[in-house]
């Protein structure tokens, strides 16, 4: 479901939440006074649960706990990693709990909204760089807003309804069908005789990052390679591929809008004279590539010369151009291909 955020407003974390800050719980401690109240520290494992505690406990030693629902933010280790638990918690000194201000906001579907869109930031504390308090009060949020202006609860309640509105359902088959790679032909990725013109991206610290909507692509592994919407201007064209050649190196995502890749990403034109590119046959080219990335593994950069060089096996025609066509079909016919 696309939504249309222009009109949406920004709001900081200390507008919406009251933060309260963790205090030093032991593995120990929990495993000593065993109960059903969620405790939670750091670590995206378990949604950040390392144990069940007695309340009762938590509540004679002084802990930091809530009984109701809340989000919580690790503060350092998986820096602005943020979860929900929907009976409440107890917090250790490496995270923090995120307390909606206004009662009426208090509902699961809310919660999850604002999850996701504090996820979304979390990209601003990674290298060492913790959730203080005061810097995270600061973080500033968009949120669709009523006609006096404040949060519209409603509406993102109404959003997560959507969500869950059915199942997603596919009618292609689960085993896609079978395919021999000895008849593909290898292709030269880069440069004048090959595949794609690849261009470097350009670095933006996080500092000089304003808040919009241009997908700013990073050196990840997930999110389509997405950390962060910014304000400025994309320096690519949708319609390319991202590729990773430091940090999570041979990281390759189709990404279909303009955007803004950071100087650890290259972004790939595929050259008139080899057709166009669709979302579907970028996929393909995506996983193949990917195959590829264990050779630049423990530090070694896939450099833009290696980049241009690097041969690519690929279905072809009987013209021998690369075979859009069969790799679209070959996509779609996947589970959920009929999807796209």
């Amino acid at each position: 479901m696309k939504v249309d955020m222009t009109n949406w407003v920004n709001f900081t974390v200390a507008d919406l939440f009251e933060i309260i800050n963790g205090k030093g719980i032991t593995a120990e401690e929990i495993e000593n006074n065993p109960g059903n109240f969620e405790a939670v520290q750091s670590g995206e494992g378990n949604n950040g649960v390392m144990g069940c505690i007695s309340k009762s406990y938590c509540r004679n030693k002084g802990y930091s706990y809530c009984e109701e629902a809340c989000l919580t933010v690790a503060r350092s280790g998986t820096s602005g990693y943020v979860s929900f638990h929907e009976n409440g918690c107890v917090v250790g000194d490496s995270a923090k709990i995120l307390l909606l201000r206004e009662q009426k906001a208090k509902s699961t579907k809310v919660y999850l909204f604002l999850q996701t869109l504090l996820s979304a930031n979390r990209f601003k504390y990674t290298y060492g760089r913790k959730v203080t308090e005061d810097l995270y009060s600061k973080t500033i949020i968009k949120l669709p807003i009523t006609a006096d202006g404040k949060p519209d609860w409603c509406w993102m309640e109404s959003y997560i309804d959507l969500l869950h509105s059915k199942p997603l359902t596919t009618s292609n088959a689960v085993k896609p069908r079978p395919f021999d790679t000895h008849v593909w032909k290898w292709f030269k990725l880069g440069g004048d005789d090959g595949l794609f013109d690849i261009r470097k991206g350009k670095r933006l610290t996080s500092d000089d990052q304003t808040d919009g909507s241009t997908p700013y692509i990073g050196a990840i592994d997930s999110n389509n390679g997405v950390s962060n919407y910014i304000g400025q201007n994309p320096i690519h064209d949708g319609n390319t591929i991202s590729l990773s050649y430091n940090g999570s190196v041979g990281e390759a995502f189709y990404q279909p809008v303009p955007y803004w890749a950071t100087d650890d990403v290259n972004a790939l034109y595929l050259h008139d004279e080899y057709g166009t590119l669709t979302s579907a046959a970028g996929l393909f080219v995506c996983t193949v590539l990917k195959h590829d990335k264990y050779r630049y593994s423990y530090g070694r950069k896939w450099t833009l010369d290696n980049m241009n060089n690097t041969m690519v096996k690929l279905p072809a025609t009987p013209e021998g151009k690369p075979d859009w066509q069969w790799m679209e079909n070959y996509i779609k016919s996947l589970p959920y291909g009929d999807r796209l």
